[in-house]
């Protein structure tokens, strides 16, 4: 499928509809955090629970999910994925305690495994190879732009009706999503299908993993989403308390940064072309860097360019890694996007826990700090990839 025509219009709108619908469920209580806390008089980091258990129970099913979608078809397990996830949606605003709430919302997580590797595997094989990184920048765009709408609405209904209400106004829109997605995708021409055998699902993914590209592009994934789950989770908590103190409403639209991501994430292509994946990946590491080092200050507009910077790094790290991983495989392409979804959402269950608890532990600086040690991490990394690639030059040379 070439960009430009209807086909290809269509699957991106529908994709993007995915994403956003996928972005604004996992992180729905995400920018509600201080009035879960508030409403069952627990702490910062119990109330991350109901993002963190979303996320991990997604990392948890997503490999499984991934493998229903070789024998079923992406397209029939991402329908199946998002109603399950929007009906669940429905039903979270009754929760009668926390406990209950986590519950609801790892089930939810779990539903939503069936859409990110199924997706990208679905592009890997509908689109063509040089429109991949393109296609895939478009729907994490639309993770973006669930994210933030997600956090943006359920900031201004909570401050007027309080967070249960702000939950179930996305579930409407998620159910809303859904319908459409489902209406827009395009049948797929080129899938074939594959088995379930446990013993063939375990061969492909120790394929995978014995790739040291791929394990590279994991641990990336995975440490980028680290940063982003910790900085969002706990920037609620960080500007309703001194010495910012601002109201609800304003602290959901501090989300309308997400925005950059879209941006970002939509024009990875061109940013790999060029700089190469790795300058990319050195690029998205260092604006991350800084977006860090800003929100230090105390001055709010400081903060907010330093938000800015953070988004516009992971989801530019982010887009170049996954459709580097659909790039890689050349079999199993759903298993490779899983295990990636998969080492991703753990960053961020990760992220979500550990940086509610450096926050208790040292105050915003403490957040920050375990940021930083994950974006040493992706350097790291990503230095490594390139003194592979040197060896192998020489080697070839030679």
């Amino acid at each position: 499928m070439a960009p430009g025509g209807p086909g290809y219009r269509r699957m991106s709108f529908a994709l993007f509809l995915a994403g956003v619908a996928t972005f604004a469920l996992l992180y729905s209580t995400q920018a509600l955090l201080p009035l879960v806390s508030g409403e069952f008089g627990a702490a910062a980091s119990d109330a991350s629970w109901t993002v963190s258990a979303a996320t991990g129970a997604l990392a948890l099913f997503v490999l499984p999910m991934s493998a229903l979608s070789e024998r079923f078809g992406r397209r029939t397990v991402m329908t199946a994925s998002l109603a399950v996830a929007a009906t669940v949606g429905l039903l979270v605003p009754f929760a009668p305690s926390l406990g209950t709430l986590i519950a609801l919302r790892a089930v939810q997580g779990a539903a939503l495994a069936g859409l990110p590797a199924s997706a990208t595997a679905y592009l890997a094989e509908e689109v063509r190879p040089k429109a991949l990184i393109t296609a895939i920048g478009l729907f994490v765009a639309g993770n973006s732009v669930g994210g933030m709408s997600g956090r943006v609405i359920t900031g201004w209904v909570a401050q007027e009706w309080g967070w249960r209400a702000a939950v179930a106004v996305i579930g409407v829109l998620a159910v809303g999503c859904a319908v459409a997605f489902r209406l827009l995708l395009p049948a797929p021409r080129h899938f074939r299908t594959g088995s379930l055998r446990p013993r063939v699902l375990a061969r492909t993914v120790r394929t995978h993993l014995t790739n040291p590209l791929l394990r590279r592009l994991y641990a990336i994934g995975a440490l980028f989403m680290t940063v982003f789950g910790g900085v969002y989770t706990v920037i609620g908590y960080r500007l309703t308390e001194a010495p910012f103190g601002l109201p609800q409403g304003i602290v959901g639209s501090v989300f309308l940064v997400y925005l950059v991501g879209t941006v970002s994430a939509s024009t990875a292509g061109r940013l790999v072309a060029r700089l190469g994946r790795r300058g990319a990946l050195y690029l998205a590491g260092g604006t991350t860097t800084a977006g860090l080092l800003l929100s230090l200050s105390d001055t709010l507009a400081l903060v907010l360019l330093g938000l800015v910077l953070i988004t516009a790094g992971f989801f530019a790290g982010h887009a170049v890694a996954s459709s580097a991983v659909s790039h890689t495989a050349k079999e199993g392409r759903a298993q490779a996007s899983a295990l990636y979804q998969s080492a991703y959402y753990i960053g961020s269950s990760a992220g979500s826990t550990l940086g509610a608890v450096a926050f208790h532990a040292g105050g915003w600086s403490g957040t920050v700090g375990m940021g930083l040690l994950a974006v040493l991490g992706v350097v790291t990394v990503t230095v490594m990839g390139s003194r592979a690639a040197r060896s192998v030059r020489v080697a070839a040379a030679a």
